[in-house]
């Protein structure tokens, strides 16, 4: 079988670490398949495709696609025709660039004939219903909620006949996508997984406080870290103005780890911006700031407690599980895709998005209670190892595609 992964970044943030871990679970389990990664843009993505033995290209996004985008975080909260109108400028301007590109991509997938072409991220989930030949299966794999994007929920709505079948990573999503897309969609939800032997309570750490400019903490500090892409949406002010909540004289650190990944505008925090506001809460010797770091297994293993901190529902939620199987308490923003991974209290803790009380009240819980940091880790790494093995991963894409695919090519 001949299967193209379309994905528009060659950065790594949470949707491309998913794409990873797919790519990994096919090559393992069919070894034989002909695997292509076609992505928008170069970065550290197709050097770790390439070495799990996939054939990767970059075709290059116009910086007018690129950018162009309608990123909110969240469902929709109403609104969508004036924010539609807003972005009219901004599609008429990519509107060359974007049909050029087609015509590139259209060629190339020609060329690989694939039997199945699996999109990554919503831009591509377009230019493949665009650019496939008919003869190929088109596969969505919807990692974020449509509704809150006025622009592509009506592509999407659109192009819905030209899918053959959309995957989403959680039910919240799958729900989502249905009210957009309409029933004539098959959509199947595929829950996101991880390598568990990578992501374990055993390994290597890495020196946070090095890596933040920070003097070493003393040996009985709690390490608090928020590790995420810098979008907007991910939290960092709630964890900020949380741990600002926080008595100062608690034996904590904090730790933000992560960096901008996405080109669309007005979409994420720059570093100095968050640095400048945790200045603002007098927060800013306490708080580290590390940036990107590749091996995140290294960082949740240098955690004693992981925060997501959404301020939106989450589509998954893919660092809640690193964190989980690595056997370390997690406290999360309990809505959406986040909320089928976690029951509260027993595998980890939970706070309404944008509570910055509940989630100073949880970090307080857990600063307090060793023990209790032992038993939610020990539980989250149960659940993960048993819920969340990327073998799974092929187990169910496998039979997808052969539904999906000529016989003649299983």
């Amino acid at each position: 079988m001949r299967i193209v992964f379309l994905t528009p970044l060659g950065k790594i943030g949470g949707a491309e670490q998913s794409l990873l871990h797919v790519l990994a679970s096919l090559r393992s389990a069919k070894p034989d398949w002909h695997l292509y990664l076609i992505a928008g843009g170069d970065g550290p993505l197709l050097i770790r495709a390439a070495e799990l033995g996939v054939n990767t290209k970059v075709l290059d996004f116009p910086p007018l696609l690129a950018c162009l985008g309608d990123a909110r975080g969240g469902r929709s909260t109403g609104g969508c025709e004036r924010k539609l109108m807003s972005l009219l400028p901004q599609v008429l301007l990519a509107g060359i660039p974007v049909w050029r590109y087609r015509r590139k991509l259209r060629t190339l997938l020609e060329t690989l004939a694939p039997d199945v072409a699996h999109t990554n991220g919503f831009k591509m989930h377009v230019l493949g219903a665009w650019s496939c030949p008919t003869e190929t299966a088109l596969v969505w794999h919807v990692r974020d909620y449509v509704s809150a994007r006025p622009l592509m929920a009506r592509l999407l709505r659109w192009y819905a006949p030209h899918c053959t079948l959309a995957i989403a990573n959680s039910v919240s999503t799958a729900e989502d996508l249905r009210a957009v897309s309409g029933p004539r969609l098959p959509i199947r939800p595929v829950l996101n997984a991880i390598d568990v032997t990578q992501y374990s309570p055993d390994g290597g750490r890495v020196d946070l406080d090095r890596l933040s400019g920070l003097p070493p903490a003393p040996e009985a500090t709690v390490r608090i870290g928020l590790v995420a892409t810098t979008a907007r949406w991910k939290g960092h002010e709630t964890f900020l103005k949380a741990f600002a909540a926080l008595p100062e004289d608690l034996p904590i650190r904090g730790y933000i780890v992560g960096g901008p990944v996405y080109e669309t505008a007005d979409s994420q925090y720059g570093i100095e911006e968050l640095r400048l506001m945790a200045v603002s809460m007098r927060v800013d010797k306490r708080i580290g700031f590390t940036g990107y770091v590749e091996n995140t297994a290294t960082v949740m293993r240098s955690l004693d407690v992981v925060v997501h901190a959404s301020t939106s529902p989450e589509p998954f939620g893919l660092v809640i599980v690193e964190a989980m199987a690595c056997a370390r308490a997690v406290i999360i923003s309990d809505a959406g895709g986040a909320a089928e991974i976690v029951s509260p209290g027993i595998n980890g803790l939970a706070h309404h998005p944008g509570d910055i009380a509940g989630l100073a009240a949880c970090m307080r819980r857990l600063i307090d209670d060793r023990r209790l940091r032992e038993r939610l880790g020990d539980a989250g790494r149960e659940t993960a190892v048993r819920r969340f093995d990327r073998k799974r991963l092929a187990a169910e894409l496998v039979s997808l595609y052969r539904g999906l695919a000529p016989a003649s090519a299983s």
